[in-house]
């Protein structure tokens, strides 16, 4: 019986009863603010019964700068486990017995190389958590003795806070409550754990009943009759390939863009009528390099696409675009971009900014150029108009919070003339051919008759930046 149970029964109270340590307000397991001012959850990340975290590790030496010398900057796969030695003369304690005890725990860091592992002392030991990016699974424990900071990314992050307020508590020395490991080897069966790809081609193969590994980089799940984005891929934020192709879904959610490492993205053979303005204002802006949207059924993507500007390769091909967005050409990394039979017209005036490695346009309904423009001049210019220019061509910031949103939309789709200023509703348009080799090395054939031209649909600001453009359009 331990110290306070004895004590709470001399004065006559019952005994506590065991409760998980996040329940108790203001007992032991109670998770108080630790130096760095962060606030862990009291999830215990409790791996068969035991205190074990199966993330990436890497143990940096604070001597090393000191030194002239640097870490490598790359962690390895490794189980930590909060051990307790238990002397050979006291029998190992019962899973339902006492837990914690008088001896301190430790932090025992395991990999494939050392499975007996790497002991560290926790008692008083600890100089500071760093937790900023708990919520990506990323976390540093700064140890006073030896003097390294222990970085650990790449975990589940509930499973993180709680083996983080466990540390915190071995810290103190208080008791864990929790069962604690014996210091035995780690067996390679658990660093199955560590599944960074999973390829689901079947109905009868994709899991219902267990979630997917956190540890996931790259996963498909194809022909497995999905009709909406399972919520639990959204949970795998290490994920870097998602390949949801040949399924049946109608509508993305816009939680995608919470995949804050997603480079490649295939949606081809689905449902799909649209691509949201959310998903091209998400994080994807700043990861997303692949994007696949062939045979789907989007007529028209949001001028809000072109934020995407990491793309490199993007796929439309078997849709049913009647337009490109207009700004196009701000997707500067594209280099492969592929959107044959769809219904598109003529190309926007700025597809010619591309500069493209690869691109097929095969069996789009292109107009013939049209000999007359259509001249949409007002003299003198409007005070939307002018306004309009203005703010675009000085770049003033604006936003729903300063302007009405109907204007905020008018100015993202302003037209964009051929001498680099912007038009809104008061402009020339014109139609001329363009040899798609100007703006790609290898090209796919736009018909069956060997043409390599398309229409392209330039606006002018003005009268004298139309003249000034009439050899272009001849």
């Amino acid at each position: 019986m331990s110290a306070q149970k004895a004590d709470r029964r001399l004065r006559g109270q019952p005994a506590r009863p065991r409760t998980p340590a996040a329940a108790l307000p203001g007992g032991k397991g109670e998770i108080s603010k630790p130096s760095c001012g962060s606030w862990f959850c009291a999830s215990w990340c409790c791996g068969s019964g035991e205190m074990k975290l199966h993330c990436e590790v890497e143990v940096v030496s604070r001597h090393l700068p000191a030194l002239g010398l640097r870490n490598r900057g790359k962690g390895v796969r490794a189980v930590l486990t909060l051990c307790q030695q238990t002397p050979k003369s006291q029998p190992r304690p019962q899973a339902g017995g006492e837990r914690g005890g008088p001896h301190p725990a430790y932090l025992l860091i395991s990999t494939l190389k050392d499975k007996r592992g790497t002991r560290y002392e926790l008692k008083e030991n600890i100089d500071q958590f760093f937790t900023k990016f708990v919520d990506e699974g990323k976390a540093t424990v700064r140890l006073k003795e030896p003097p390294v900071d222990i970085c650990l990314s790449k975990a589940n992050s509930s499973s993180l806070k709680g083996f983080l307020s466990a540390v915190k508590l071995a810290y103190r020395g208080c008791d864990i409550d929790a069962p604690l490991s014996n210091p035995i080897p780690v067996k390679t069966s658990e660093f199955e754990k560590f599944k960074t790809k999973m390829v689901i081609t079947s109905k009868k193969d994709y899991p219902l009943s267990k979630n997917f590994p956190h540890s996931l980089e790259h996963l498909q799940t194809s022909y497995c009759g999905l009709v909406r984005v399972d919520l639990r891929m959204l949970c795998l934020k290490n994920l870097r390939k998602l390949d949801l192709s040949h399924n049946h879904i109608k509508k993305l959610p816009a939680t995608i863009g919470d995949l804050i490492h997603l480079q490649e993205l295939n949606l081809s053979d689905n449902h799909l009528e649209s691509f949201s303005v959310a998903l091209c204002q998400s994080t994807l802006k700043k990861s997303l390099r692949s994007l696949d949207l062939s045979k789907n059924k989007i007529k028209a993507l949001p001028v809000q696409f072109c934020q995407l500007r990491e793309l490199t390769d993007l796929k439309l091909d078997d849709n049913e675009l009647i337009r490109f967005p207009f700004k196009i050409g701000q997707l500067t990394n594209l280099r492969f971009l592929s959107a044959a039979r769809n219904k598109l017209p003529f190309l926007p005036s700025e597809f010619k900014n591309l500069f493209l490695e690869y691109l097929d346009l095969f069996g789009n309904t292109f107009e013939q150029p049209k000999v007359l423009p259509v001249i949409m001049l007002q003299t003198p210019l409007t005070l939307l108009e002018s306004s309009a220019r203005t703010i675009l061509y000085n770049r003033i910031p604006y936003g729903s919070n300063i302007i009405p949103f109907h204007l905020c939309q008018d100015l993202d789709t302003a037209k964009t003339c051929v001498c680099g200023r912007y038009c809104l509703s008061c402009f020339i348009q014109g139609t001329t051919t363009m040899n798609l080799h100007s703006v790609a090395h290898t090209v796919v054939l736009v018909d069956n008759m060997g043409g390599t031209e398309a229409p392209v649909l330039s606006y002018f600001c003005s009268l004298g930046c139309y003249i000034n453009s009439c050899d272009t359009l001849k």
